[in-house]
């Protein structure tokens, strides 16, 4: 299918094929429909609240965020319930709290610490603040949280069990370590593990005050590779809306499956080199090589036909700067295939860090560019 007006952008930028989101996203909804329990987007990749909508398949729903500046975002457009799936920390009670009482919105906010647990509650009762936690669980991944058999859990739930404006409503885990592996069956053991860590670490809670407790897992190559989830209320992921090579490697979708790539422009040719020049570079793709590890032709990115988004045989990013894409050649035809002014398009390594250098998306629709998406950046 020729697309007629990519010519008409300014390179680089983000290109969201809407037919394919569509697909990854009702392909997860219906995985959720299967187990029982609650989808609750993490659009920490897209930013984005026409892609949360398609996320949801509805105009407004749970979602998870990593920052305040999206729980903001997300909340001025309507968004009432929010997981801020980041721990806190007291000097951002202030602004959370704000957002809550000007949107009439729950950030529902996640901890590892008596300190900060002792700290919330004093916030609370000072500014008569309600506010709802969930406590992270460390299932293997080894970033925060804690072991679902710390007593620091206990000492926690007895910490909220006092105060009647906080509301400790369950525990929160993510499997990130997922991402290490290629092993379809090392993947389904993280996942069992994650799902019986979580529900174990309730056994330490003292009276939770929501019933049934909110039990809270995610990552996208453990949701499609879970063998069930049951006891499991809700679960949290995010990039199989739009894929990356990164997932790819692993095996947990395919290249034709990947909704986001970048489109560029050939601005040089190096004959001596033996180097084709692009203007999409360190801060246009990332740095993050991440593919490498099971697909080591991935380079910075795959080079694709800008009208197919299938990759050219033999063709990556193999080096950046910070405005320059070099693609190494080894036949000089490519030089007449790519000439100066021509257009590529890259498939990432990582879609969230290279999705992060955009304000928007250009949204490619049954092979044309029908609309442009905003998205919001920072913290």
């Amino acid at each position: 299918m020729k697309i007629n007006n990519l010519n008409e952008l300014n390179t680089p930028c983000l290109i969201l094929d809407k037919n394919l989101l569509e697909k990854n996203c009702s392909k997860a909804r219906k995985k959720c429909d299967e187990f029982n329990t609650i989808l609750r987007p993490h659009v920490k990749t897209p930013k984005s609240i026409e892609v949360a909508k398609i996320a949801l398949g509805k105009d407004v729903g749970p979602i998870t965020v990593s920052t305040l500046e999206e729980a903001e975002y997300f909340a001025s457009s309507g968004f009432k319930d929010i997981t801020y799936a980041v721990c806190i920390i007291p000097a951002k009670l202030k602004r959370l709290n704000y957002i809550q009482l000007k949107y009439n919105c729950v950030i529902r906010m996640v901890i590892d610490s008596v300190i900060v647990a002792n700290q919330i509650v004093d916030y609370s009762k000072l500014h008569s603040a309600n506010f709802e936690i969930l406590i992270e669980i460390d299932c293997g991944e080894g970033r925060s949280g804690l072991s679902y058999q710390d007593e620091k859990i206990n000492e926690i739930s007895k910490v909220f069990n006092i105060n009647h404006y906080t509301k400790l409503l369950g525990v929160l885990a993510h499997a990130g370590h997922s991402y290490s592996t290629n092993n379809k069956k090392e993947i389904i053991s993280i996942s069992n593990i994650e799902r019986e860590q979580a529900i174990a670490s309730l056994k330490n809670f003292v009276n939770p005050k929501n019933n049934p407790p909110i039990i809270s897992i995610g990552s996208t190559p453990t949701m499609f590779y879970a063998e069930h989830l049951k006891g499991i209320t809700e679960v949290r992921a995010g990039i199989y809306m739009f894929w990356d090579l990164a997932q790819t490697s692993r095996g947990i979708c395919e290249i034709d499956e990947i909704a986001l790539t970048v489109l560029s422009s050939v601005i040089g040719h190096n004959q001596k080199k033996g180097k084709i020049l692009i203007d999409a570079g360190a801060l246009a793709l990332s740095k993050d090589i991440s593919a490498n590890n099971f697909m080591p032709e991935a380079g910075y990115g795959l080079v694709c036909d800008p009208n197919t988004a299938l990759p050219y045989e033999g063709l990556n990013i193999s080096e950046v700067h910070q405005e320059h894409g070099s693609i190494n050649i080894d036949n000089t035809s490519w030089f007449d295939k790519l000439p100066i002014g021509s257009l590529v398009r890259i498939l990432p390594n990582h879609a969230c860090l290279t999705c992060a250098a955009y304000s928007n998306y250009n949204i490619l629709e049954n092979g044309i560019i029908v609309d442009n998406w905003s998205r919001t950046n920072g913290w």
